[in-house]
């Protein structure tokens, strides 16, 4: 029988190196000299560290010194290396401001586009109102015709003869006042109105005077209208108009009164009426056909009309004397 082989022997383990033994003596840490904030640092107080990337080669470290430290004749050095000077900050300044001129135009624009916006809808406004009021003035706007309205008894190329002194003056400077006094020789204008059609017409629209009657004077007999304005005198009383009679003239209430009772009255009955007389401006009487009409005052005109008709187609005037209707309830034929 074989002997079994003995087992290899373990490999001796190798103990751990002893640490050196430490001294008991304290070891003062390196004393780093602070730098001087009153002074620059000197050469000797700059401290060499070794830059990482390349190994051993040494690179100056100056600390950092407060700017508010810096003593007044001390400047910051630029990135070139030199002192700040005056120009440079003017021209921080300057940039300084010119970016924030940027920033407000940037945050007003639509502000700055609405104002101009306004600016030239008021400037168009402007030119259009400017050349207007220059074209109005202008000779391509002034009067060459002139065309007159509203005549029944009168002449209107005598009227436009009177007128014709307008020719030639823009239509936006005709005087009023002096197509007034034209037009003043002209007893049966009552009133007037001036239209102007561009570019060269001027219309005149003329209101006559509506004749009430006929009033014996001295002269003969004048056609008078309802505020007393002789139209025209003759020697013989114009037919179609009544003969008034009133109390004070032509210029009195009592004639005022008569000239609205008969301007008031239809067609029909004003063609009637031969006479008209009044004392007062309540007793107003007229004459139909030989028949005497007690009118009274000027009020209610419309209902004594009527009153007033209805009574004649019941009775003409050629059975009656006399129509009293001062009180259109209460109408009495006599």
């Amino acid at each position: 029988m074989r002997r079994p082989s003995p087992l290899p022997t373990p490999p001796e383990r190798r103990s751990a190196p002893e640490a050196p033994p430490v001294d008991p003596s304290p070891v003062d840490p390196p004393r780093v000299e602070p730098f001087a904030q009153d002074r620059d640092p000197s050469p000797e107080q700059i401290t060499e560290v070794i830059e990482p990337s390349r190994p051993g080669r040494l690179v100056p470290f100056a600390p950092a010194v407060a700017a508010h430290d810096d003593p007044p004749e001390q400047k910051a050095p630029d990135a070139g290396g030199r002192p700040l000077g005056v120009r440079d900050v003017w021209a921080a300044a300057r940039a300084r401001r010119r970016a924030l001129r940027r920033e407000v135009r940037r945050f007003t624009v639509r502000q700055r586009r609405r104002r101009y916006v306004w600016i030239a809808s008021l400037a168009a406004v402007l030119i259009v109102g400017l050349g207007a009021v220059a074209t109005a003035y202008s000779p391509l706007f002034a009067v060459s015709r002139i065309t007159v309205l509203g005549t029944d008894r009168l002449d209107p190329d005598a009227v436009a003869a009177a007128l014709a002194g307008e020719k030639g003056t823009p239509l936006a400077l005709v005087d009023s006042s002096a197509v007034k006094a034209a037009l003043v020789g002209f007893p049966l204008v009552e009133s007037y109105s001036i239209e102007a059609r561009p570019p060269q017409d001027l219309v005149v629209r003329i209101i006559e005077r509506t004749p009430v009657g006929v009033v014996s004077t001295r002269g003969g007999f004048s056609l008078v209208d309802a505020a007393g304005v002789v139209l025209s005198t003759s020697e013989e009383a114009p037919k179609g108009y009544p003969v008034i009679e009133a109390s004070g003239g032509v210029g009195s209430r009592a004639f005022r009164a008569v000239g609205a009772v008969y301007r008031s009255l239809p067609e029909g009955l004003r063609n009637q009426v031969t006479a008209m007389a009044a004392t007062t401006p309540d007793d107003v009487t007229l004459t139909i056909d030989g028949a005497e009409v007690v009118w009274g005052s000027s009020d209610d005109p419309v209902e004594k009309a009527r009153v007033l008709t209805a009574a004649m187609a019941a009775k003409p005037p050629s059975e009656v004397e006399e129509y009293d209707i001062s009180s259109p309830g209460a109408v009495v034929i006599r």
